[in-house]
């Protein structure tokens, strides 16, 4: 959980009628980045969270505010965030929150998350479904930290597939076997 804590503000509204400083009561904010979090932001924008494409300004305070387990909030508050603040919250959510790494992959986790045969978990509902097809209980995992559950959902699709190897890598140990016997042997077949 990540905690930002707002100082008491003011903040200048104006509009064609009206121009005055806004009091904005400070706060300690409680954040989380989650499976909940990233599907009540797909729900208000309907596109994808786990996108390349950069996020806008609303868009990203957006996502703050779905972080964000206190209740009652200013919504002035997000508005109050520095680049700082804003900063703290983008490292929080890149931070693999696990010792878990895998052979292969940069040392990383399971990072952006991919599903079976390669598809991208990019939407809160493909995550879902992994955790229904590996058995993931969605209560507590759906509140953990994102990369987190990624990396658990990763294992358990190396734990899927075993130590299988496939018919195209087994019929090229097969061709490079044959080969040496071949070789070793001074025959054609």
């Amino acid at each position: 959980m990540l905690r930002l804590t707002i100082p008491d503000q003011e903040l200048w509204y104006e509009d064609a009628v009206k121009r005055c400083f806004i009091p904005v009561k400070g706060r300690t904010l409680k954040l989380e980045h989650s499976l909940i979090s990233i599907s009540k932001w797909e729900s208000e924008w309907k596109k994808p969270f786990i996108s390349p494409a950069p996020r806008t300004r609303a868009e990203t305070m957006s996502y703050i505010a779905c972080m964000t387990l206190n209740d009652n909030v200013d919504p002035n508050l997000y508005e109050c965030l520095t680049a700082d603040d804003i900063q703290k919250v983008q490292e929080y959510i890149d931070d693999p929150m696990t010792a878990t790494t895998f052979r292969g992959e940069g040392g990383g986790n399971g990072g952006q998350g991919r599903g079976k045969k390669g598809k991208p978990l990019n939407t809160s509902e493909r995550i879902y479904s992994a955790m229904v097809r590996h058995g993931i209980p969605f209560d507590p995992c759906e509140k953990w930290h994102l990369n987190r559950l990624f990396t658990l959902i990763h294992q358990c699709e190396l734990d899927d597939s075993g130590s299988r190897v496939s018919k195209r890598d087994t019929a090229k140990y097969y061709e490079q076997l044959n080969s040496a016997r071949r070789a070793k042997y001074h025959t054609r077949g």
